[in-house]
């Protein structure tokens, strides 16, 4: 009977590996790719020899911002990089002779974290943070927690991609965290 369970056991965790056969996997080092705007992040504006232009801007939820002489425009799915010359260009529309812009991010979007840690709930993204580091601003785990990998929820191409990473797999903002109850 023993042996039952054990066979039973490792054909489980040997299937366990199967779960994500089909599915697009994650990038386990997301800091490789450059950096995405969207709705939530803060972006800071710098335009040289003007005071008044520089300030930080947020990406409202239908992805745009909005800047003095440059209005709205929209920033969603841009990079920093790209942000910039858009905001470049619109300005060197009449209004700045060779304007020099830099954009950054200010304020990056939140991620999310729920199940079995001491505080689920919406908390502030910090670059290049672990799942380990989000428990642990979440405070930590509770004492039924499944302790070695959780399940991770990303956009990704305009879907939503479901898998199950280690603690060490790197975030990115709007990541949603479940982390389950153990079994055993």
């Amino acid at each position: 009977m023993r042996f039952v369970q054990i066979l039973l056991l490792a054909a489980l965790v040997a299937l366990g590996g199967c779960a994500n056969v089909g599915k697009p996997a994650l990038d386990p080092t997301p800091a490789n790719a450059p950096y995405r705007l969207d709705t939530g992040d803060v972006i800071r504006v710098s335009v040289y020899n003007d005071e008044q232009l520089t300030n930080t801007y947020g990406i409202d939820d239908s992805g745009h911002t909005s800047i003095p002489l440059v209005g709205r425009i929209y920033l969603r799915g841009k990079t920093t990089n790209q942000a910039s010359a858009l905001i470049t260009a619109r300005l060197a529309e009449g209004y700045l002779r060779d304007p020099n812009v830099a954009v950054e991010v200010a304020t990056y979007r939140p991620f999310f974290i729920e199940g079995e840690v001491a505080s689920s709930g919406q908390f502030a993204y910090v670059y290049g943070m672990t799942v380990r580091d989000a428990i642990a601003v979440a405070g930590g785990f509770t004492d039924v927690a499944q302790r070695t990998s959780v399940t991770l929820y990303r956009k990704y191409d305009g879907k939503v991609v479901e898998q199950r990473v280690a603690l060490d797999f790197v975030l990115m903002p709007s990541d949603t965290i479940v982390v389950h109850e153990r079994w055993l």
